[in-house]
């Protein structure tokens, strides 16, 4: 792992996008020796809006509490937002880019330019709405930055989401995101 990783979330309100950066950074606040920070921007949108979040992994105490200007990854929770955002702005020259979508990936890397850029995909729409009976991408993609970046191992990731996600969820809910978490940890893939 770098000394600090910076990511930055697109999403639409209502995805949950807040709700995933902060989750993760609950998961990884207990990792010894690792500080994170997890924080949106977004004014008085309404349900569908584009909007960002942030977080921060360091090895070091983070001092800076600015946005994400020039992210380490990029994660696209909505695959709409490809025509209407410019996702890759400020994107670092070996950024990885973890996208929700069921478009062919060689498409979506020429139509934003990225070159020799790591891509990974799933369709976190379709695992969200098997197994919880909703399409909300948040945990699937929270599955999908820990798979790729190998932040940690599925095991413990499960362990310690599945904390942090009983502060809010009932039990049955908690259980059925598990099952959203294995299948992305299966699905997602590099293009």
């Amino acid at each position: 792992m770098k000394e600090t990783i910076e990511i930055r979330w697109h999403g639409r309100a209502g995805q949950g996008v807040v709700t995933a950066a902060s989750t993760l950074a609950d998961v990884l606040s207990s990792e010894k020796d690792l500080h994170v920070q997890a924080f949106p921007e977004f004014g008085a949108e309404k349900r569908g809006a584009p909007v960002l979040a942030f977080n921060r992994i360091s090895k070091k105490p983070i001092r800076s509490h600015s946005q994400v200007y020039y992210p380490d990854i990029v994660i696209v929770t909505d695959p709409s937002l490809l025509g209407t955002v410019d996702v890759t702005s400020g994107a670092k020259d070996d950024a990885i880019f973890i996208m929700n979508t069921t478009f062919d990936i060689s498409l979506v890397r020429n139509r934003l330019s990225l070159g020799d850029k790591k891509i990974y995909s799933l369709d976190a729409y379709t695992i969200a709405s098997d197994e919880l009976g909703r399409a909300i991408p948040n945990v699937p993609m929270v599955a999908a930055l820990v798979k790729v970046t190998e932040l940690m191992d599925l095991k413990k990731f499960k362990e310690k989401i599945k904390v942090s996600l009983g502060k809010k969820l009932r039990r049955e809910v908690v259980e059925m995101n598990m099952k959203t978490i294995d299948r992305a940890f299966k699905e997602v893939k590099e293009g």
